[in-house]
C-alpha cells in the first residue's frame, strides 16, 4: 500500500457551490483525488420530488452538465480519481449520465456506482420512531426520501475495483474523502484511530470555503479576497495526521482558527462523532500552524463503530409561505410592527369567513429591530427595518389567503413602507425530517461497475452509549483577582455555529489557551440558556475539548424544526455564534497585556 501522503481537493461543499473550484485545484496541480459532496436532508427532499416528475431525475445534474464536461478531460490528463455524492436519490442515472458524456469524449473512464441507502421502497412497512422526539413514522403517502447514511468502505471497494470515478446516493459527508484514504493505505475496519483520522479529514474538506475563511470570525482578514478564495486541500499520512492547506496565489485563509471553527461545525458530541464506520473522538485534537497558510491537526481517536445506520426520511407536513417587506424612518420597528400584526389579522378573518382552520404556526421577525439577536431594546432606536412574516397551514390555499392580503396591505400600512418588488412569494410544502437508526443487517450494500454488481461488506459494529465515555475535568476556576478587564467573548474566542436537524450547536475555540478557564467560567449553561431565551425551546450542554482549547456548546430545540420545517430567518442557527460572541467575558487585565 501506499507509503507517502495523498492530496485531495474538497471541490464542493453543497449544493450550488461555486463551479470555480474544480478548475482551481486542477491548475493547483499534484492532487490524488476530487471529492464533492452536494447533499443535505433538503436537498434530497427536493431531488426526490424532481425523480417523482422525471425517472432519470434525481441528482445533482450540474455535477455532470457543468463541472464535469469542462474539466473531466483535465482530471483524466492529471489521473485524478473523482469521488461525488452527486447520485441524490438516483446514483445509477448520475453514472449512466457520465458514462454517456465519457463515450461522447473518447475518453476511458470507468464510472463506480455506491447502491444500497435508498430505503423508499420500505416506507410501506417500516414502524420506526423519531431519534429524538419519539414521534411514530409517518403514513407513506407524506414520505418524500428515505435514505440510510452509508459508509466509507463500499467506495474504497469501488476504487480498488478500479473505478476513476465513484458515484453515491446518500453516505456520511466525510466519507468521501475516508474512502480514499482507506483505497490508498490500505486501513482496514479494526484501525478505529487512523479511521477517525480520515474522517476528521473530510469534516474539515465537507463545507469547502468554510475552512479557508468562509464564515470566519475573523472575516475582515480574508474580506477583500473572498471573491477569490482557495478551496481546501488536506494532505493525509498513512499514520492519519493531517494538514490542511489551499492552492497557491488563492484568496482566503488557512490557520488554526478558520480549521479549528470548521473541525466544530455541526457537531454535537465530539467525543462521539458517529460516522458508519467509526466512532470519533475530536476532543484531544491538536490544531497547529506551520506554515503560512498550512495547518496540521493531530490526536483523532476512534473507536468501534455502532452497529446501525441512522436513517433520515423527509415527509410533507403541510405548506409553508412568507415574504419580507422593509419600513424606514421614525419608530420604523413599530411600524413594522403593527403591518404584521395586521396582516395576520386579516388573514384569520378571511379564513374564518371560509370556515378555514387557523394557521398552526406563524412567525413575525423585525430585522434590525433586535428580533434575532435577542435585544429587544435595539427596536426603540432603529430607523429601518426589514419585517419578515411567515405561516404554516395544513391547507396550500390557506397561505394564498395570507400573501394575498398582504399584498392588499399595501395602501393601509403605517409610512415608509418599501421593498424590491418582483415575482410574488408563493406557498411551498413543508418538508419535515425523520431521523432514525436501523441495523447495518438489514441494509445491503452493493457496488456497481462495468454493468455488475457485487456485495459489499460493511464493518461490524456493537451497541454505544455515549453516558459511558470518560469525560475531560472542566478547566480549573480562575481566582478572583481585583484589577479584571471586561471583553466581549469575540476578543477572546473564535466560534461557528451550525445546524443537527431541530437542534444547533456552536463551536468556541479560545484565541489564546490562558483564555480557556474564563470563558468556561463565564458560559455557563444557565447563562447560555437565558442568552438565547428568545429561541431556546430545550436544554443547552457543553463539551469541553481540551486539544484545542474549545468548548462545544448544543442547543436542543433551538431552530423552530430546523431546516424548511422552520418559520425562523435563520433556521439553520448560522447566525448564533454572532450572538455569543457578544457576550461579555471578565479577564485579569494582565492577561491581556502583551509580552514583554
Amino acid at each position: 500500500m501506499r507509503d507517502k501522503p495523498i492530496r485531495i481537493g474538497g471541490a464542493s461543499g453543497y449544493w450550488g457551490d461555486s463551479a470555480i473550484a474544480t478548475p482551481q485545484l486542477l491548475q493547483a496541480g499534484g492532487l490524488d483525488f476530487l471529492v464533492y459532496d452536494y447533499l443535505a436532508e433538503v436537498t434530497m427532499s427536493i431531488m426526490a420530488r424532481a425523480r417523482a416528475k422525471d425517472p432519470d431525475a434525481g441528482y445533482a445534474r450540474d455535477f455532470v452538465d457543468v463541472v464535469m464536461r469542462q474539466n473531466l478531460g483535465e482530471i483524466a490528463r492529471q489521473k485524478l480519481r473523482v469521488i461525488a455524492n452527486a447520485g441524490g436519490v438516483n446514483p445509477t442515472s448520475c453514472a449512466d449520465a457520465l458514462r454517456a458524456m465519457i463515450a461522447e469524449m473518447g475518453l476511458d473512464l470507468r464510472v463506480a456506482v455506491v447502491l444500497g441507502d435508498d430505503l423508499m421502497d420500505r416506507k410501506d412497512i417500516l414502524t420506526a420512531t423519531e431519534m429524538f422526539t419519539g414521534e411514530p413514522f409517518p403514513a407513506p403517502e407524506q414520505i418524500f426520501s428515505i435514505n440510510a447514511y452509508l459508509g466509507a468502505f463500499p467506495i474504497a471497494r469501488a476504487l480498488d475495483a478500479g473505478a476513476d470515478i465513484v458515484v453515491t446516493g446518500r453516505c456520511v459527508d466525510s466519507a468521501v474523502t475516508l474512502g480514499a484514504c482507506i483505497h490508498a493505505f490500505g486501513w482496514k475496519p479494526a484501525e478505529h484511530d487512523r479511521l477517525a483520522a480520515g474522517t476528521l479529514a473530510g469534516h474539515v474538506l465537507e463545507c469547502g470555503t468554510q475552512a479557508t475563511g468562509g464564515n470566519f470570525t475573523d472575516w475582515h482578514l480574508v474580506a477583500d479576497t473572498l471573491d477569490r478564495i482557495g478551496y481546501p486541500i488536506c494532505e493525509i499520512w498513512p499514520d492519519g495526521a493531517i494538514e490542511v492547506t489551499k492552492p497557491k496565489g488563492t484568496g482566503g485563509l488557512v490557520s488554526v482558527g478558520t480549521v479549528a471553527e470548521q473541525m466544530l461545525y455541526e457537531v454535537d458530541d465530539p467525543q462521539a462523532y458517529v460516522v458508519p464506520d467509526v466512532i470519533c473522538d475530536i476532543s484531544q485534537v491538536e490544531v497547529t500552524q506551520i506554515a503560512r497558510n498550512r495547518v496540521r491537526l493531530t490526536g483523532a481517536s476512534g473507536r468501534m463503530p455502532t452497529d446501525s445506520y441512522k436513517v433520515s426520511a423527509t415527509y410533507l407536513d403541510g405548506w409553508r409561505a412568507g415574504a419580507m417587506a422593509t419600513f424606514y424612518g421614525s419608530k420604523a420597528a413599530a411600524k413594522a410592527q403593527a403591518f404584521g400584526d395586521a396582516v395576520f389579522a386579516r388573514a384569520r378573518a378571511a379564513l374564518r369567513a371560509r370556515n378555514m382552520a387557523d394557521y398552526t404556526e406563524t412567525s413575525l421577525d423585525i430585522l434590525g429591530g433586535g428580533s434575532q439577536m435577542g435585544e429587544a431594546a435595539m427596536a426603540d432606536t432603529a430607523t429601518e427595518v426589514v419585517v419578515k412574516y411567515a405561516a404554516r397551514h395544513p391547507e396550500k390555499k390557506g397561505l394564498d389567503i395570507l400573501l394575498r392580503e398582504a399584498s392588499g396591505m399595501g395602501l393601509s400600512a403605517p409610512p415608509g413602507l418599501s421593498g424590491f418588488f418582483g415575482t410574488r412569494a408563493r406557498p411551498s410544502p413543508l418538508v419535515r425530517l425523520f431521523s432514525f437508526l436501523l441495523p447495518k443487517s438489514e441494509v445491503p450494500v452493493e457496488i456497481e461497475l462495468d454493468a455488475a454488481c457485487r456485495q459489499v461488506e460493511v464493518p461490524d459494529g456493537e451497541p454505544f452509549d455515549a453516558r459511558t465515555l470518560s469525560r475531560p475535568s472542566p478547566p480549573v476556576a480562575p481566582k478572583p483577582e481585583a484589577d479584571t478587564v471586561t471583553l466581549t467573548l469575540e476578543a477572546l474566542a473564535w466560534a461557528r455555529s451550525g445546524d443537527k436537524g431541530r437542534n444547533a450547536n456552536i463551536g468556541i475555540i479560545a484565541r489564546d489557551r490562558a483564555y480557556l478557564p474564563h470563558i468556561w467560567n463565564a458560559l455557563r449553561e444557565e447563562a447560555i440558556a437565558d442568552r438565547f431565551g428568545h429561541v431556546l425551546k430545550g436544554d443547552v450542554t457543553r463539551y469541553l475539548l481540551p486539544g484545542c482549547a474549545a468548548i462545544n456548546v448544543v442547543l436542543t430545540d433551538a431552530l423552530g424544526g430546523g431546516g424548511v420545517a422552520s418559520l425562523r430567518n435563520d433556521a439553520l442557527g448560522k447566525g448564533f455564534a454572532q450572538i455569543l460572541l457578544s457576550m461579555p467575558v471578565t479577564v485579569p487585565k494582565t492577561l491581556m497585556e502583551p509580552a514583554e
